[in-house]
């Protein structure tokens, strides 16, 4: 038996006939979560972050303390997936882990793993907008309003779509391409900030920190430093939602989990250290003002008009190849749930095309929620948009959330049966670590970044200032649990075991 045939069987066993084309190999499996996590994304347009929250320090410590916890949540999700290869993913695994109410768990997974997708979308789109807007002023004068932003943001939607409909050969090549863009990319980056600037603060610089948030507290600006790296390293379920598309997923897709968790740190880790050395002598706060725009702008005065637009150019075509992963990941998710009849319209949601053997309808549809949630950033302020800071916060907890809950029902679940890859006696250890990082973690994407001025006495000032990613959950969290309660629990009995698999293979072709 071959290992497609194997793939295919263990497919069958869990329910699903392979409809969908079985053509990733493991550099392709990692390549799509790696694309997503793009350091060349979150470690630049989340840099000013950083800069105001702890400094060069948090920095720097925050890609070594956060990329272990991550790492630790990657590894107990890795080892799921291992069991549960299928394009469900989380979702799928909260069912089948739940001791009871299995269709009750798997809903409230899916609907925060699509938040957070359609939030990962958003975000990533947004700020590509944000840097090509940036990009075009280098050229020409280009009027950079939220409106101008938001045309060429769903510009850069409908692109991602587009590329996406071709099928997966095309995101296969694009996203084998991204892997090695981003490397040599962060290459060039350090070698020209390391070379180039002549009026910069030096390596020790790195160790210092910097407090500019307004917060008197020291140890909650270094925390929330963290945000950072954690808004970048995100998303890397991908490689479980590609699942039924890659060779040997059993033990592939989890490696490629941990695989681009850590090498995502490490370089993230070196782009960020040649960044903050870099900077021009005095002018770190100056930059930090730019808010999203800060590391172009640190480009730009530490190594020229020149330089700065190649090293840009990088960056923009690192974050076109990271939203269109993201696209790629968000239409498994939508077509796994739709299949399972999740969604409203669930049938049209679930359609396979033919021709391209990729949920074509579920990907557009991805595209559509996130054009719509990216409407929140026609409303800013002075260079920081309290919305685009919202739809980071909400795509890290909205997925994080969903990472978490099939990892605590696999810590209740005490017959669980692991697969080839598994973390054997540390298993339980990783679990609850992972468990109590989550928590923390989503406590500080609601908290404030900067202290709130007086409602009563500035309420511009505070509707701008405030962080409005914690009530969307809350209202978010309290819309799908009615929705639950008045209808889906009548409706939605989890993931579905499909009957004649073989006709409906046959239907879409061989695999």
């Amino acid at each position: 038996m071959t290992q497609v045939e194997s793939d295919r069987q263990r497919l069958h066993e869990l329910g699903y006939a392979q409809e969908l084309n079985r053509k990733l190999g493991w550099f392709s499996n990692f390549a799509v979560s790696f694309s997503i996590i793009s350091i060349l994304a979150g470690g630049l347009t989340s840099f000013w972050i950083g800069m105001f929250a702890g400094g060069p320090i948090v920095i720097t410590l925050g890609w070594i303390i956060v990329g272990f916890f991550v790492m630790v949540v990657g590894m107990s999700m890795g080892e799921i997936v291992s069991t549960y290869p299928t394009a469900g993913a989380l979702y799928y695994w909260s069912a089948r882990l739940a001791r009871s109410n299995g269709a009750r768990w798997a809903w409230y997974t899916a609907w925060f793993n699509l938040l957070g997708q359609i939030g990962v979308i958003a975000s990533v789109d947004y700020a590509l907008s944000v840097f090509t807007a940036y990009f075009i002023n280098l050229f020409t004068p280009f009027e950079t309003t939220a409106g101008n932003i938001f045309w060429i943001f769903l510009i850069y939607l409908v692109a991602h779509g587009l590329l996406n409909t071709f099928g997966v050969n095309l995101v296969k090549i694009l996203s084998d391409i991204s892997v090695w863009w981003h490397v040599i990319g962060v290459v060039i980056f350090f070698i020209i900030l390391l070379i180039v600037p002549d009026n910069r603060e030096g390596f020790a610089f790195v160790g210092e920190f910097r407090n500019t948030t307004g917060w008197t507290s020291a140890i909650y600006a270094f925390f929330l430093g963290f945000l950072l790296a954690q808004y970048t390293i995100t998303g890397f379920d991908a490689s479980a939602h590609v699942s039924e598309e890659t060779v040997g997923a059993a033990t592939e897709a989890p490696k490629a989990i941990v695989r681009s968790i850590y090498v995502s740190a490490i370089a993230a880790l070196v782009l960020n250290v040649a960044m903050i050395q870099a900077t021009p002598a005095g002018q770190w706060d100056t930059i930090a003002g730019g808010f999203l725009t800060a590391a172009p702008e640190l480009f730009l005065q530490s190594v020229g008009s020149a330089l700065a637009k190649l090293l840009l150019f990088i960056a923009i075509v690192a974050q076109f190849f990271c939203g269109m992963a993201a696209v790629t990941a968000n239409s498994r998710m939508i077509f796994a749930f739709a299949r399972d009849g999740g969604l409203p319209g669930s049938k049209l949601w679930a359609k396979i095309n033919t021709k391209t053997r990729t949920p074509t309808t579920s990907l557009w549809l991805g595209v559509v929620l996130s054009a719509i949630l990216g409407t929140t950033s026609l409303y800013q302020n002075e260079g920081y948009s309290v919305a685009f800071f919202a739809m980071t916060a909400i795509c890290v907890v909205g997925l994080y959330i969903a990472y978490a809950i099939p990892i605590y029902l696999r810590l209740t679940k005490t017959d669980f049966e692991v697969g080839p890859w598994h973390l054997g006696k540390w298993s339980r250890l990783a679990g609850w670590t992972s468990i109590v990082w989550v928590v923390f973690i989503s406590l500080l994407f609601f908290a404030p970044i900067f202290p709130l001025p007086s409602f009563s006495e500035e309420q511009e000032a505070f509707i701008n200032t405030f962080n409005w990613s914690g009530p969307l959950v809350v209202i978010f969290t309290i819309v799908i649990w009615a929705w639950w309660h008045l209808s889906a629990k009548r409706t939605f009995t989890g993931p579905k075991a499909q009957e004649n698999v073989a006709a409906l293979e046959q239907a879409v072709g061989e695999a």
